[in-house]
C-alpha cells in the first residue's frame, strides 16, 4: 500500500508544486495550507471551501498526520511537556512555556543528539535519527491544538495579533543539534513564518545551535531567524571538553560565523547561551574570559542554572554565584539575563528533555568511558 503524503511536511513552495501536479490552481494550496495550520483541521471533510473532488482526491492519498502522543505532563507553573513516540522504540520531548507576554513552545529536531554535550540529558542518551519536517511541524501542530481544546478557546490564532498569540514564539531548542538536521529543519523554519501557515516573525523563530559553522553560514543565506549559540565556555580548552564539536570549530572560528550571520539576522546581536556549572565555568576569571568574547561580536549572555542528572557529574552554580557571575558581565556593560527554571518538576527546564532514544551509535557508551577523568580537571 502506498504511503499518505503528510502534508504537516510540506512548506509552500513544495505544496504549490504538488498541487500543481495534481491539476489545480495555485490559490488552492493556500487554502489548503490555512486550513492544515492556521485553522487546525485533523481531516479534509472540514474543508468546506475545497471543491469535493479535489477533497476526495486528499483523502484518497493524503494525511495530516502528528507524531502520536506517549504521555503529557502539565507542571504547577503551567508548563506543558509532551512526550512523542517517532518510532522504533524512540521519543521525543516537546516543552510549553506559558508567561505573560508570550507563549513559548521549545521544539526537538532529532531522536537525541550526536554532538553529546557533557551537562546535557539528551546527549547522555545518544542518537539515532533526524527527524523529518513533518515531524518537527507536529509538534508544533499538536501542541497549538491541545492548548486550544484544553482553554476551550473559541478563536484561532489565525485571528489574533501577534502578541495575543497562543504560541508566539518557537524556539529549536528541544532534543538535537537542528543545524544537522539542515534539510529537514529549513522547511519546518519556513512554515513557521508563512503567512499562511503560522505567520510568527523572524524575531519569534530561533534555532539553538551549538556551533555548526557551516550551516549557520547556509541558512543566514536561506532563513536567518534569531540565533542562540551555546557558548557554556570562554575558551577553548575548556568548550573542547563540555562541547566536543568545538574540536571541529573553534571559538575564534565561531565567533566570525556569528558576525557574518549578523549581516542577515532579523536581530542585531547573538544570544549566546551559558549553562552555570559549580566549579567549572562559574568563576570570576571566566566571567572576564567572556567579556573580552562579548567584545568581538554583538551579543548578549543568557546564563542558565543547571539542572543536575546523575550521569553528568556536574553540579549547579549556587545563586549567590550566579548573581556575581552576572554582576561582574553587567559592570562591564554586557547585556545579562539569568533564565528563570520552569517546569523542572515535569523535568522539562533546559538540559533535562532526554525521551526514549535507541542509540545506534554508542554515543551514551563513549561519554560514561569520557567520565573516568573528571571535568574539574580543567583549572580556572
Amino acid at each position: 500500500m502506498t504511503e499518505r503524503l503528510n502534508l504537516l511536511g510540506l512548506d509552500s513552495d513544495a505544496l504549490a508544486q504538488q498541487v500543481a501536479e495534481w491539476g489545480h490552481k495555485p490559490f488552492r494550496a493556500k487554502q489548503l495550507a490555512r486550513w492544515v495550520h492556521q485553522r487546525g483541521a485533523s481531516s479534509f471533510d472540514q474543508m468546506t471551501d475545497l471543491a469535493k473532488d479535489f477533497r476526495a482526491q486528499l483523502e484518497s492519498c493524503c494525511a495530516i498526520s502528528t507524531p502520536p502522543v506517549i504521555t503529557k505532563k502539565v507542571s504547577s507553573d503551567g508548563t506543558r511537556k509532551w512526550l512523542f513516540d517517532v518510532g522504533n522504540h524512540n521519543a521525543i520531548e516537546t516543552v510549553f512555556i506559558p508567561e505573560d507576554d508570550r507563549g513559548t513552545l521549545c521544539i526537538s529536531s532529532q531522536a537525541g543528539c550526536t554532538v553529546a554535550c557533557r551537562f546535557c540529558s539528551t546527549g547522555h542518551q545518544g542518537f539515532n535519527r533526524n527527524l523529518t519536517t513533518a515531524e518537527i511541524i507536529g509538534q508544533l501542530w499538536h501542541a497549538r491544538a491541545d492548548i486550544l481544546s484544553d482553554q476551550g478557546a473559541a478563536r484561532l490564532n489565525a485571528e489574533l495579533n501577534e502578541n495575543d498569540r497562543i504560541i508566539s514564539n518557537v524556539v529549536m531548542m528541544g532534543m538535537g543539534e537542528p543545524l544537522l538536521n539542515y534539510d529537514q529543519v529549513v522547511p519546518a523554519l519556513k512554515l513557521m513564518l508563512d503567512d499562511n501557515a503560522y505567520g510568527l516573525s523572524r524575531r519569534r523563530v530561533t534555532v539553538s545551535t551549538s556551533g555548526v559553522v557551516p550551516m549557520m553560514d547556509r541558512l543566514a543565506q536561506d532563513c536567518p531567524v534569531a540565533l542562540a549559540v551555546s557558548l557554556h565556555a570562554p575558551n577553548d580548552d575548556l568548550r573542547d571538553r563540555l562541547i566536543p564539536l568545538n574540536k571541529k570549530y573553534p571559538l575564534a572560528e565561531l565567533i566570525a560565523a556569528c558576525n557574518r550571520y549578523l549581516e542577515y539576522a532579523p536581530r542585531d546581536f547573538i544570544t549566546f547561551e551559558y549553562i552555570m556549572l559549580e566549579d567549572v565555568n562559574d568563576t570570576d576569571k571566566h566571567a572576564l574570559e567572556l567579556i573580552e568574547i562579548t567584545k568581538q561580536v554583538r551579543c548578549k549572555i543568557n546564563l542558565i542554572p543547571f539542572n543536575p542528572f546523575p550521569e553528568s557529574g556536574l553540579k549547579r552554580s549556587s545563586n549567590a554565584r550566579v548573581k556575581q557571575f552576572a554582576q561582574i558581565l553587567m559592570d562591564a556593560g554586557v547585556v545579562t539575563t539569568v533564565r528563570k527554571t520552569r517546569g523542572d518538576d515535569i523535568d522539562a527546564a533546559c538540559g533535562q528533555l532526554a525521551g526514549e532514544v535507541k542509540d545506534r551509535t554508542k554515543i551514551s557508551a563513549r561519554m560514561q568511558m569520557q567520565k573516568t577523568i573528571p571535568i574539574q580537571e580543567i583549572k580556572p
